[in-house]
Parts: structure tokens; C-alpha cells; sequence
């Protein structure tokens, strides 16, 4: 296995016949490093290259990330294909704006917090354990939350991304070939990246949901390329018009929903009313007829009854006796 050091430095620099004093004064004016597939396990000790800005050290076997207390000035480091198993030791790095850590063997995403400047991290393709995923640490998304612009997290068997929702700057995400599936999800998610101008998820299981493309468009109105193609205004415009007439619709539905629930509402508790009539009718009375006490007595006797004439004629002898009676008395 290789050590970087200043000796291989010089040998890859072709300063092997050079003076020491050459030597020193070429790395102190150093700004780009290319080291890169050199079989290199780890890193040495580097402090006469302060004005690095640019280190290429990808394609090798580097297990960890250290001795770069002397990079302050490190704008771009590029680490992919290593064995690196840990973010660690990149709090000396005040101005790194891009970091490169792809096919490596990290299992979470952290040490990232006294990174303030980083602009862009890529770290697709994790070596991860079968049946996990990419975790992030919710203090490493914070401290990125103004600065990440460019995130790359492609195949990595993430299935959701809400806790990336703080990164508010984020203009380019990458995230193919993962395990998102979710379409309510991710347009939670792209409520909130409101710069958003480019996203990749190509190889997910969403994007074999119906009207995928046609949700995303018209919730993210700041995307211009979706999964590699560019959006077209005239596209985006349809789709808005449709959505628009789609909610009216809905609402005039729900609208005359609640007015027909409102008028059974009504008619279940509305009191029921009588007709009075002004001059109520009263029953009329049957007259009875008074009894006839010569038919009464001839009853009790069992006598038949006298014809009508009969009847009538002693009925006036009765009122003849009786008037004769008062008037003797």
C-alpha cells in the first residue's frame, strides 16, 4: 500500500532531481492535486501545501479521512471509489464548497456540521449492508440547510425524503435508482424546496404512478428539468389550467353537496303544523222524541196497539178532561 506524502508528491510532480528549496516553493504555490488511482490506503502529512484549493484523490483505498488540518483553502475534494466508512476529521476545511465521496462504504451522512460553505455533495452509490438505506443526521442537514444547492444520493435504497425538506436551498437533486414510492411524499417535500430547478429520480417505483410527471410539474413551478428533459412553459401552463378548472369543479361540487345536506338537515327538524278551521262545525244533536205514554201502557199490558185514529182522538179526549179539570179549579 501507498502513504500520500510530500515524496510522492515530488515524484508524481517530476521534482525528484529538483533541490529541496525548488521543492518547497512548488508546493507552497500547489492549487491543484491530482493523486487519483495511485493505490493510496491513507493520508500523510500534507502542511507545506496550504494553497491548495483542488484534491483529487478518487480511485484509491484510503479507509479515512485525515491530516487535512493544513486545507483551509480546500475549495473541492473529490474521495469517491475509496473505503471510507465515516465522514470525519473536515471541520479545518472553512471553505469547501464541493465534496465528492461516492461508492465508498458511509452508512450515515454526518461530520458535516462545521462545514458551513458546502455547496454540493455527492455521495451516491454506498457499499451499505443488505436492507439498509442512507441515514442523515438531522444536525449535519441543518448546518447545511442555507448552503446545499446540489445533493446527490442516487442509489442508495432511500425510500422517502422528507427530513431533506430543511435543505432550503436546494436548486439540483439527484436521487436515481432508489426506493421512493410515494407520491404524497415527494409533493410534500417540493412545497418546500422553492428553488428547486432540476430533479432526477429515474429507476424509482414512482415514477410508474399515474400522471407522475404531470403532479410534480405543476407542484414544483420553479422545476425546469424533470428525470433528464427539460420542462416546456406551454406544458407546465396546460397543466395549471387543468388543475385550476379541476378544483373549481371540485368545489362546486362540495358546494352543492353541502346545500343538499343542509336542506335535509332543515327538513328533519322543521315542526309540523295543523290546519284550525275559524268556525269548527259542532256535532248536531239527535232530538229525541218524547215517549208516548199511551203506547207505553198499552205495552205494559200487552195490548196491541190502537190505530193512528184512535190514538189521536183519545189523545184530544186527554187534553179536553185536563182543561176542564183546571178550569173547575
Amino acid at each position: 500500500m501507498v502513504r500520500l506524502t510530500m515524496d510522492l508528491i515530488a515524484k508524481n510532480a517530476g521534482h525528484k532531481n529538483r533541490s529541496e528549496e525548488d521543492f518547497g516553493q512548488y508546493v507552497q504555490k500547489l492549487t491543484h492535486l491530482n493523486l487519483s488511482d495511485k493505490n493510496i490506503d491513507s493520508i500523510g502529512d500534507l502542511s507545506f501545501c496550504r494553497n491548495l484549493r483542488v484534491l483529487y484523490l478518487y480511485d484509491n483505498q484510503i479507509n479515512q479521512i485525515q491530516n487535512l488540518d493544513f486545507a483551509s483553502n480546500i475549495t473541492h475534494l473529490y474521495l469517491q471509489n475509496n473505503r471510507i466508512s465515516s465522514i470525519e476529521n473536515l471541520s479545518p476545511l472553512k471553505k469547501l464548497e464541493k465534496l465528492y465521496l461516492g461508492g465508498n462504504y458511509i452508512t450515515v451522512v454526518e461530520g458535516l456540521d462545521k462545514v458551513g460553505e458546502l455547496r454540493e455533495l455527492h455521495i451516491e452509490s454506498q457499499h451499505l449492508p443488505p436492507g439498509e438505506k442512507l441515514l442523515f443526521d438531522p444536525v449535519s442537514l441543518n448546518s447545511l440547510a442555507k448552503s446545499l444547492s446540489v445533493l446527490n444520493i442516487s442509489n442508495n435504497n432511500i425510500d422517502e425524503l422528507e427530513e431533506l425538506a430543511v435543505l432550503e436551498n436546494l436548486s439540483y437533486l439527484k436521487a436515481v435508482d432508489n426506493q421512493l414510492k410515494h407520491m404524497k411524499d415527494l409533493e410534500g417535500v417540493l412545497k418546500k424546496w422553492t428553488k428547486l430547478r432540476r430533479i432526477d429520480l429515474t429507476g424509482n417505483p414512482i415514477c410508474q404512478k399515474p400522471k407522475y410527471k404531470d403532479r410534480i410539474i405543476v407542484q414544483s413551478l420553479t422545476l425546469e428539468s424533470l428525470d433528464g428533459k427539460e420542462i416546456q412553459e406551454m406544458e407546465r401552463r396546460f397543466l395549471m389550467n387543468w388543475k385550476a378548472s379541476r378544483a373549481a369543479r371540485q368545489k362546486s361540487n362540495e358546494r352543492k353537496t353541502d346545500e343538499q345536506a343542509a336542506k335535509v338537515e332543515s327538513s328533519d327538524f322543521e315542526a309540523p303544523y295543523f290546519t284550525i278551521p275559524l268556525h269548527p262545525s259542532r256535532p248536531v244533536k239527535e232530538k229525541k222524541e218524547k215517549p208516548d205514554f199511551l203506547d207505553l201502557a198499552h205495552k205494559q199490558k200487552g195490548e196491541r196497539k190502537p190505530p193512528p185514529r184512535i190514538r189521536e182522538r183519545r189523545s184530544q179526549t186527554k187534553t179536553q178532561v185536563e182543561e176542564e179539570s183546571e178550569a173547575t179549579s
